[in-house]
């Protein structure tokens, strides 16, 4: 991996620690997160919605295509 400078590795790991201190707080919450994998939004937590309602731009271009 190539080494980033030390002010953009600094923003990084602030980046990260934001990142997991909100997961974690909303895992204490019990709320769910919703993640991007494979090119489409996974929706992770106890509560979440097992069908969610959610659309992607890919999906908005194809429903238009489709008219």
């Amino acid at each position: 991996m190539t080494q980033l400078p030390p002010d953009t590795q600094e923003m990084l790991n602030s980046l990260r620690t934001a990142v997991a201190e909100t997961l974690e707080r909303k895992r204490r919450l019990g709320q769910y997160a919703v993640f991007w994998q494979d090119g489409k939004p996974v929706l992770i937590g106890e509560d979440a919605p097992s069908h969610p309602n959610v659309t992607t731009p890919d999906d908005n271009q194809q429903a238009k295509t489709r008219q």
